[in-house]
């Protein structure tokens, strides 16, 4: 799945007010997604974010096919979060 296959199917997913936040997933070389929960916004700019969430694409596509747990990603390193981790917690909605 391509960065704008991923974006594209966020965008159907986010509502505005959905999440009081921003939250920016950085794929390092395969790009970025900029969520803004507020005005419910997606996009592949590289803004300032209340959590950023860096991982893998190939990692990121496991976690959102239910074959990555989480927590998992998180303990052993494949998945790190900067910045308000709360925020992070409240993702389960748009990437379920």
């Amino acid at each position: 799945m391509s960065l704008d296959q991923i974006t594209s199917q966020m965008k159907q997913r986010v509502q505005p007010g959905a999440l009081d936040a921003t939250v920016k997933f950085d794929f390092g070389d395969d790009g970025k997604i900029f969520i803004d929960g507020n005005a419910g916004t997606v996009t592949n700019d590289d803004g300032e974010a209340d959590c950023t969430i860096s991982m893998s694409m190939e990692n990121f596509q496991s976690l959102v096919a239910g074959d990555l747990d989480p927590t998992t990603a998180f303990m052993m390193g494949k998945l790190k979060v900067k910045g308000n981790m709360g925020v992070a917690m409240k993702l389960q909605s748009i990437l379920g």
